[in-house]
């Protein structure tokens, strides 16, 4: 009888749990907020196996106003799955920038690295041609200042200036190679993504950083390839263009004595011979990257100081943000002192995509109302200061989150005897890898689901008895003494799936 009462505890769990979990993942806020309100605890469970939590699955898909309410509840900003996956990751993997510009408004770490690959936020982000998610990520390290630009095109941290910019910080971000040498720029390149590509080295991202032969992931063309390298794998025409426009080497040669021009040939990419040729005695002009954005740096740091979701009625007297009417605003540009609401001022910036303004530096963004380049935002005087309330915690339910720790229930209400508690199941850990090598991979097109791993969005929502759930969780308990196996077939299906970074190839 004990027995069946703490398995009805335990399944009374999992159901609300998964129900979280299909509100986050089909964009249900309503129902998501009444189970938050109901036991603000339950943000913290996650499914068995793969271990998505509901912020995992409104990232995935999308939902930023869900992600917004979870972690709002307190929730761990930088959970991970089994994989190691963050929802920032799987918010860039999938281009959703804005729930990427929530995470980043609620400080997610970019820094956090995946367990399969060792790649950040960044290489997800790189990986599918995602330049806004890109930007969303580097907000905190690009200063809000006209001079940003011409400091990123001399590539040098000695060079004096006048702001505090921490170049050294910057490519140290942007450089992060992940398993294998590989950097976010050797997959924007390889992938056929020009604009990131043309983003990346706007932002100081070198193209002599060569890939290494460490046998912990695909080894594509061999060590010491370059970016160029890889773009010529790739066969995107605009890549190649950008790169060597940049400065890239056509006769730099990797461990196996590969030059661009032979790496192209060996993948028939024969498009690229003639660029790929000889080097060009003067560059061409690359301009800006479109997706430049001076004025973010400034505009989240008021958000995040002040707010940027202000629903309250607007008060009597006051003019309405321009843009949306709905808001008290709350910034100013510097400059032509327009007036504009901070949720207003964040989406110009975060879905701006122009080389420049009328009148300003490259990277600013035009004001609406006069097209005066805005490099940065100034907070009005009489705009306060959101006070943080502490997350909520209900106790009057004992009911576990799944989060991997028991809950001490202290106190008991009439479905719930205190002197039981949930059996949870413990975290899983994840195992080394091992050497693997790749040869003769055939050119494909590739699904976006082998990328370093998909978060898996279809939980089992089905109820069942009191017997299929104890074989279920005997299942599951055998299943977790069996990790290292089952992450070691997880890399042979990533490896069976042919040349997972590679997209075919084409003109342009």
């Amino acid at each position: 009888m004990r027995f069946l009462s703490v398995m009805g505890n335990s399944f009374g769990c999992s159901a609300s749990g998964e129900r979280l979990v299909s509100a986050a993942r089909d964009g249900d806020f309503q129902e998501a907020k009444a189970l938050l309100e109901y036991n603000p605890r339950l943000a913290r469970y996650s499914t068995f196996g793969v271990r998505n939590s509901p912020l995992h699955y409104s990232a995935a898909q999308g939902h930023h106003e869900i992600v917004t309410l979870l972690l709002e509840s307190g929730v761990d900003i930088n959970l991970r799955n089994y994989r190691g996956q963050t929802a920032l990751m799987q918010a860039c993997q999938h281009g959703h920038w804005e729930v990427v510009q929530t995470l980043m408004l609620f400080r997610a770490n970019i820094h956090k690295t995946d367990y399969l690959n060792g790649g950040t936020a960044l290489h997800f982000a790189a990986l599918n041609g995602h330049s806004r998610c890109i930007r969303l990520l580097l907000v905190d390290y690009i200063p809000s200042h006209p001079d940003v630009w011409s400091i990123l095109r001399k590539r040098s941290i000695k060079e004096e200036s006048t702001i505090e910019f921490d170049q050294g910080a910057l490519s140290k971000v942007i450089n992060k190679p992940s398993d294998g040498g590989i950097t976010a720029l050797h997959m924007a390149a390889l992938n056929g993504h020009a604009e990131s590509v043309q983003l990346l080295l706007d932002l100081g991202a070198s193209i002599s950083e060569v890939t290494v032969k460490d046998g912990t992931t695909i080894d594509l063309l061999g060590a010491g390839s370059t970016p160029l390298h890889y773009a010529a794998c790739g066969g995107n025409l605009q890549c190649c263009q950008v790169l060597i426009a940049r400065g890239a080497s056509v006769t730099a040669e990797n461990a196996n004595g590969w030059t661009p021009l032979m790496v192209a040939q060996s993948w028939h990419r024969d498009w690229l011979v003639g660029i790929l040729s000889k080097q060009p005695e003067c560059q061409p002009q690359i301009l800006p990257s479109p997706y430049l954005s001076l004025p973010f740096m400034s505009i989240v740091k008021i958000a995040r100081e002040c707010g940027w979701r202000n629903s309250d009625s607007l008060p009597t007297g006051v003019d309405p943000c321009v843009v949306c009417l709905e808001r008290k605003c709350a910034v100013a540009v510097e400059g032509c002192s327009h007036e504009f609401c901070t949720h207003c001022a964040l989406y110009l910036c975060s879905t701006n995509s122009t080389s420049t303004a009328a009148h300003g530096p490259p990277g600013s963004i035009a004001c609406p109302l006069c097209r005066h380049g805005i490099v940065s935002f100034n907070k009005l005087p009489g705009t306060s200061p959101v006070i943080k309330e502490i997350a909520r915690t209900n106790l009057s339910l004992s009911l576990c989150a799944c989060s991997g720790e028991r809950l001490d229930p202290t106190t008991s209400t009439p479905n719930f005897k205190p002197e039981l508690h949930c059996t949870c199941l413990s975290s899983l850990e994840s195992s080394s890898f091992r050497t693997l090598g790749c040869q003769g991979f055939p050119s494909m097109k590739l699904n976006p689901s082998f990328c370093l791993g998909a978060p898996d969005t279809s939980p089992s929502l089905t109820p069942c008895s009191d017997r299929s759930m104890r074989n279920h969780l005997g299942r599951c308990s055998r299943s977790s003494l069996q990790r290292p196996d089952s992450h070691s077939e997880s890399r042979r299906s990533w490896l069976s799936a042919g040349n997972q970074y590679v997209a075919t190839g084409s003109g342009s």
